[in-house]
Formats: structure tokens, sequence, C-alpha cells
């Protein structure tokens, strides 16, 4: 009985350093872009369900749409812009602070090129991938309150690891690499 006992506990234990059913639900990977489930599970609220619509092709170079579902639930919705212009995110900032429903949008410090609001976030990079010159992404959180500050570190935690691996994702060389010379990088 005893037995049974030891090997009914181990059994538990294996299956609690496993993980939970929720853990292995949420993606590595998200409209293309490996990431790592830490980085999105504050954002997400609920992970039942998770699927993905993706318009976004990595070898083509027009703007889509892409989101991250819960059942029917829109949980992350993403835009991916390929353009040959700068895009202004200082001027955004300061114009009044929102851009496609994203409130209260505040550079994010040391970090160039991004902003983070209370609901989503957008950020910029040189991309000189064929002939696009900059690539723009567009996260918003529709679950979330607008008027909600809570979420913020998190927004950009989530954006300081997801926009440079879509970059890479995208095959962007951005002005560092291609200062390094044609064929190499850094």
């Amino acid at each position: 009985m005893r037995a049974c006992s030891f090997v009914g506990a181990l059994l538990v234990l294996c299956c609690a350093a496993c993980g939970t059913s929720s853990d292995q639900s949420i993606p590595h990977e998200i409209c293309g872009t490996p990431i790592d489930p830490d980085v999105v599970r504050p954002l997400l609220g609920s992970a039942d369900d998770l699927h993905e619509y993706n318009r976004v092709e990595p070898g083509r170079e027009e703007s889509a749409p892409c989101a991250l579902l819960s059942g029917r639930d829109t949980v992350l919705a993403f835009h991916f812009y390929r353009t040959q212009n700068v895009p202004n995110i200082a001027r955004l900032v300061t114009s009044g602070g929102s851009l496609l429903d994203i409130a209260a949008l505040r550079s994010a410090d040391a970090w160039h090129g991004t902003a983070v609001g209370n609901n989503g976030a957008v950020a910029t990079s040189v991309c000189a991938a064929d002939r696009t010159d900059h690539f723009t992404l567009t996260l918003q959180l529709p679950r979330l309150d607008p008027a909600d500050r809570t979420h913020r570190k998190d927004i950009e935690k989530f954006m300081r690891a997801y926009f440079p691996a879509t970059l890479e994702t995208l095959g962007c060389r951005t002005t560092a690499d291609t200062a390094a010379g044609p064929g190499r990088t850094r």
C-alpha cells in the first residue's frame, strides 16, 4: 500500500514539474516570430482555445494583419507595415498620445523608435530587406482597459523581445547591419 502511495506521489510531482495544460497552450511562436511564452503570458488574460489569424507573408513586402485569438475574441492584434517612408513615432507620441486606439502612447525609455501605451505599442526600424526601407509593427490589446496603466511594463517587455525577433524573422538588416558592409552583419 505504501508503494502505491509513493508511486502516486511521484506521478503528481512529475505532472507538476511538466507544467500545466494552460502553459502548453501559450504559443512559442506568434505571427511567424519565435517568442518566449513567459513574455506573452502576462498579456493574455485567458489562454483558452488560442489560435492565430495570420495574413503576414515574410517574403512579401506588403502590409498585413495578424491576430492571436482566444475563442472568438482577439487577445493580441498586430499589424505589420512595410514602407519606404520613415514613420515619425515621436510625432505620434506628442500629437495627442493615441494611435489606432492605443491610449497614452509614450516613448519607451532608452529605446528609439518605440512607443508604449496602456493597451498597445508601436515600434519602427530601418529594414533594408528587398526594396522596403522601413518596418513598423503595431500591437493592440483590445481586452485591456485603455485607462488602465498597469500593463505598460508587460507590453514594453513583450515589445523588447518580439520586435527585434520579428526584424530577424523578416530578414531585415538594420542600420548597424548595413554599416558592416554588404553580406556582413555585426
